[in-house]
This record gives structure tokens, C-alpha cells and sequence, in this order.
């Protein structure tokens, strides 16, 4: 690994020697400008407008370009005449808490490493009073021609550094939030918990770039001159105006059915009281609209249903009235009922008898 900067690390009276290394590195494919007739180069050259020519590097220079388009030339002795202690040394000028530096502050990220062994042993120092504090340092440093901002703080074995911006380089957002005034319901901010706690964390060593990827494929496909096999990916939808109760329930419902979970009823019931016990958001359904009351009976039907509960009643009443009747008349009128059967048995065969003798006869 190249470094890119040689310098002293400024701890108070301690001076570090040290090496600048990048930290980072961006992986994606750089691709070259052609001419689409012939497939030529395409190059840049520095050309002066008045000599309309190009010019060597060593005949370039700076200039300023004040507001009535003028060039003003700013020259090397100009630059190496300014006070810029920071020029080789990257000065430590306070240890403060990483949760007080604006997120939006932090920029390229180096690693530090040391220069020879003089200073092995206090770079461990630096490394060790940083691990104990639990804090960052903040120091001035020079590079690429001007000074610029930087937190120290330990990852693993070595010291990084973060470069910072200046706080007055980090603008104000006014005007980006929307003006529109509206209301979230404590309803919605529910749902938005509930789709948050399953989709749940990622470990960010999980994540690929997909793109670079399928950009690299094609590449070695161009190379090997076999036609691509990549398909196009999916454009997205535009912008929809959509319930957003709907939308939140039907992403907390897909982002379910991806981990594998349940989507039911039944488990969005269990999960409502698990959220209730626990203290967690849960999700609520929508209350539907009441039911209508029930239409009344036509007035044929209701007019049956009252003849058949006159009936009941008559005949409720005669068998209360039978029950109050004296043991005696029941009797009798029982041995008058059973005389009556008798008589009607003998007349009955007396016909059958006179039948069957004319029969004969004949």
C-alpha cells in the first residue's frame, strides 16, 4: 500500500513520525471515452485559448478569477509565504466525544501508520489513551494545498483518520423539509414501528452491489466476445398517491412473508398481544363500518306469526281447564267415551256379518 502523505503527529511535546494510507478504495469500473465511428481514443489536452496549442505541464500555473472575469496569478512563493504550520504535521488540538461531530462532517478515511521504529512506541501511546478515554482526537493537518480538519479515533491495532469538514462547509437544510402541514397519527407511527422491528437489522458485510456485479459479467462477456446474458433490471414505479395505513400494513405483511414469518390473522393476533405485554409497537386493524339494523318482518308474516300464537294460547287454555275439571265428571266422561266405541264395534260387525250371508245366498 502507497502512502500519500509524510508527516509528524503533534501530541503535545510527543511528535509521532507517521505515513497516510487510504482506508478506502472504490470499486467500480472505469470506462474510457472512444469515438463510436472508429472506436478511437478520446483525450483531453491542455490548450492555451490564446495560442490555441497545447501546453506542458510545466508551463502551468494559478490564477484567480475574480468577478469581472479577470485572471489574478497566484504563484508558488505567494502559496509557500503563508502561515500554515499544519504543512508537515498533523497537530492534535483537543479529545472530545464522537457523539458531539455532526455525522454529516465526516469525509475520506486514511490509516495511520507509523515511520520507522522511533515511533512505535508512541503511536501506542496515542492508541492506548485513546482505547482508555473512549474518546476522538481532532487536529489540523495540511494537504493538497490547504488545511483541512481531521478526528483521530483507534480501529483494531492502528489509528485512523476521518477528514472532516469545516462546520461552515456544511450547509443549512432550509427550504429542503416539506412545507405542507401535516399530521401523523399515532396509529401510523405504530405501523411504522411494527414494519422497522421486522425488517429487522443487517449485517452490512451481507450487502453486495448488485450493479458493479452485473456491470463486471458484461464486461468479461464483451472480453470474451459471447453475447451478454444479463437481463434488464426492473424500472421502478413512479410516485403513487396511496392510503398510507394500506401501504404501511401491506409492507409490514411482505416484509413478513420474506423473513419466513406468518402473515395470518391468527399471527398478527398473537403478535398484537405479544406487542401489548412487552411494550412494543403493535398493529391495529382499521374499524370497519357498523353493520345497518336488521329490515322488519313484511306484515303478512308478522300477521301468521300472531294467528299461530292465538292458537297456542286457546289451547293452552283448554288443557289448563280439562287439569281443573273434578275426578268424577273425568271419569265418567271416560266410561261414556268407552261405550260409545263399544256400540260403534257392533254395529260394525253386524254389517259384515249381513254382507257375507247375502253373498252366500247368491
Amino acid at each position: 500500500m502507497r502512502s500519500i502523505w509524510n508527516g509528524n503527529i503533534s501530541f503535545g511535546l510527543v511528535s509521532i513520525p507517521i505515513k497516510i494510507y487510504p482506508a478506502t478504495e472504490d470499486h467500480s469500473i472505469s470506462f474510457r471515452q472512444i469515438h463510436l465511428r472508429d472506436n478511437g481514443r478520446i483525450r483531453y489536452r491542455k490548450v492555451c485559448e490564446l495560442e490555441d496549442k497545447p501546453v506542458e505541464s510545466s508551463e502551468i500555473g494559478r490564477a484567480y478569477e475574480d468577478a469581472d472575469g479577470a485572471l489574478v496569478p497566484i504563484t508558488e512563493e505567494d502559496l509557500a509565504a503563508l502561515p500554515l504550520p499544519t504543512t508537515h504535521t498533523l497537530e492534535i488540538e483537543a479529545f472530545i466525544s464522537a457523539s458531539e461531530i455532526d455525522p454529516l462532517q465526516m469525509g475520506d478515511a486514511y490509516y495511520l501508520g507509523t515511520s520507522g521504529a522511533a515511533g512505535a512506541k508512541p503511536y501506542t501511546l496515542l492508541r492506548e489513551a485513546l482505547k482508555r478515554s473512549e474518546k476522538v482526537a481532532i487536529a489540523k493537518y495540511a494537504h493538497r494545498g490547504r488545511e483541512r480538519l481531521g478526528m483521530l479515533r483507534v480501529v483494531g491495532d492502528t489509528i485512523a483518520l476521518h477528514r472532516l469538514l469545516w462546520p461552515d462547509e456544511v450547509r443549512e437544510p432550509a427550504g429542503v423539509a416539506p412545507k405542507e402541514k401535516v399530521t401523523v397519527k399515532p396509529a401510523e407511527l405504530d405501523l411504522a414501528d411494527t414494519l422497522m422491528e421486522t425488517l429487522g437489522e443487517v449485517d452490512l458485510n451481507d450487502l453486495r452491489d448488485e450493479y458493479h456485479e452485473a456491470l463486471e459479467e458484461l464486461v468479461a462477456a464483451k472480453v470474451s466476445g459471447t453475447t451478454p446474458t444479463a437481463e434488464p433490471g426492473e424500472r421502478p414505479a413512479g410516485a403513487q398517491v396511496v392510503d398510507l395505513m394500506a401501504a404501511l400494513k401491506e409492507s409490514v405483511r411482505s416484509a413478513k412473508e420474506a423473513r419466513g414469518e406468518g402473515a395470518g390473522e391468527a399471527g398478527e393476533g398473537e403478535a398484537e398481544e405479544a406487542g401489548a405485554e412487552e411494550g412494543e409497537a403493535t398493529v391495529h386493524e382499521l374499524r370497519g363500518r357498523k353493520k345497518a339494523p336488521a329490515k322488519k318482518a313484511p306484515a303478512k308474516k308478522a300477521a301468521t306469526k300472531k294467528t299461530t300464537a292465538a292458537g297456542k294460547k286457546t289451547a293452552a287454555k283448554t288443557a289448563k281447564a280439562a287439569e281443573k275439571e273434578p275426578a268424577g265428571k273425568q271419569q265418567a266422561g271416560a266410561k261414556k267415551a268407552a261405550a260409545k266405541k263399544s256400540a260403534a264395534k257392533k254395529t260394525t260387525a253386524k254389517k259384515q256379518t249381513g254382507k257375507r250371508g247375502t253373498r252366500t245366498a247368491s
